[in-house]
């Protein structure tokens, strides 16, 4: 009997009818993340006005879910390498929804803050989870794409969110975005019925006729038959002598870990510090909450472009080159950004910035799942994130602090191009290409 690793399976089949189910299945959940989270940016102006906020406290409402977002980071890769990407991800839906909707009736300040916290955790939660789950479910050849790629979809719910609040704000005001943002609970009713577990997992974790299962299914939707699939076929790496976040820091694990750390610290500080401000900026800037918006929402679907474009370049010029790249040129436009003086070059880079900025923290994905084994990949993945997210936390609330100092717009977007050389820097020195190689390969390379 010949015995195959999953990996093999998926990369001779191809990019087929599951890898799009899944990859749209994922993607919309993500969506709905993006909107729920960037929804605040798009009230800030009304919630700052309304409850009399300091630009401190302003710059905050965007960092309280960010909070969240860390708690959910740091527990859901660890659920979900214990019960399974589909079950974690379906559960976390519902909860960043079911906690977005009451906003709607928050008259405070601190309130408000505390409902961010929690839906964040749910937010948090379901970034790793869906990445890894697209990791999981790409042939080797494409694995960049997607996996950088689906990213577009957690942005396009940005855009989703500027469009809302566009159309909503001026006429209902600001609440009313945050009862829209209760629809997702009806979404993960279709993810716990529809999606397919990961095979990975599955065999992980010694369920290989359920990983079977998935891969005739894969063979079905690829083929339209599947083949005999004996029990004893399937067969996985070495297993690591254990589990859990310990071994992310372990020596065959520890460099992947601090260059992956640094990179989406400091992405995160960049990228959540300017599309949390950038609305408000806009706005004070004379531009109008119409007119401010909509120049916000041309960055996001910039962004999306982004995200597709540079992802699709993962596959071709490697992961480091790619990643590194994207962040040096995100450093460079912003600092024009800082310099533009009329209406047009601000248009013209605040689209640069958001297609580079979005399209490298999305290319930096690959790096987060490639680093580590299935047993724990969602909990490397999800450790990254969430340390990433200081930086995000981080990102909004210093901005506030270097406008209070009188420093303008220029000063603000010098300071937001400095961690965007670091990472960089950082992709380029120590990152460790993984281009064109099996998954299962990559971790028999550090164990």
């Amino acid at each position: 009997m010949n015995r195959t690793y999953i990996s093999e399976v998926i990369d001779q089949l191809g990019v087929s009818k599951y890898t799009y189910t899944m990859y749209i299945l994922v993607g919309i959940a993500l969506l709905f993340d993006g909107f729920d989270y960037m929804i605040v940016a798009y009230t800030m102006p009304q919630m700052a006005a309304e409850w009399g906020l300091s630009k401190v406290q302003t710059g905050s409402l965007t960092s309280w879910s960010l909070i969240g977002l860390i708690i959910g980071g740091l527990t859901a890769g660890i659920i979900s390498d214990r019960i399974g990407r589909k079950k974690t991800l379906s559960i976390f839906v519902a909860m960043y929804s079911l906690l977005t909707l009451p906003i709607y009736f928050v008259h405070s300040f601190e309130v408000f803050a505390m409902l961010r916290i929690l839906s964040g955790i749910g937010l948090g939660a379901c970034i790793p989870i869906a990445v890894t789950m697209m990791t999981e479910s790409a042939p080797t050849h494409k694995r960049g794409f997607f996996t950088s790629s689906i990213m577009a979809f957690y942005i396009s719910g940005w855009v989703v969110a500027g469009i809302v609040a566009i159309t909503i704000v001026p006429v209902f005001g600001w609440r009313v975005c945050y009862l829209l943002g209760g629809i997702p609970a009806l979404y993960s009713l279709v993810l716990w019925f529809k999606m397919k577990e990961s095979p990975y997992w599955l065999l992980s974790k010694g369920r290989e006729k359920e990983a079977i299962d998935v891969v005739k299914t894969i063979e079905i939707a690829a083929r339209g038959k599947a083949g005999e699939w004996p029990l004893g076929r399937l067969i996985t790496p070495p297993a690591p002598p254990k589990v859990g976040v310990s071994m992310i820091f372990s020596k065959n694990y520890r460099k992947a870990t601090l260059a992956n750390w640094t990179i989406y610290f400091m992405g995160s500080v960049l990228i959540y510090g300017i599309s949390g401000w950038l609305p408000t900026l806009l706005v004070e800037s004379g531009f109008g909450v119409v007119k401010g918006y909509s120049f916000a929402v041309l960055q996001n679907i910039f962004a999306i472009i982004g995200a597709m474009s540079i992802g699709f370049f993962a596959d071709i010029i490697g992961r480091r080159l790619n990643v590194s790249l994207s962040w040096f040129f995100t450093a460079v436009f912003a600092i024009l950004l800082g310099f533009a003086t009329t209406q047009w070059q601000v248009i013209l880079f605040i689209i640069i910035v958001g297609f580079l900025m979005n399209g490298a923290l999305s290319s930096t994905q690959p790096l987060l799942t490639e680093s580590y084994p299935t047993e724990f990949r969602s909990t490397g993945v999800a450790w990254a994130q969430a340390f990433g997210r200081l930086g995000g936390f981080s990102g909004p609330i210093a901005a506030g602090f270097i406008q209070q100092m009188g420093a303008g717009f220029t000063g603000l977007f010098i300071f937001f191009a400095i961690p965007s050389f670091i990472a960089a820097a950082v992709a380029f020195f120590f990152v460790v290409e993984t281009k064109d190689k099996a998954i299962e390969k990559i971790v028999s390379a550090n164990v």
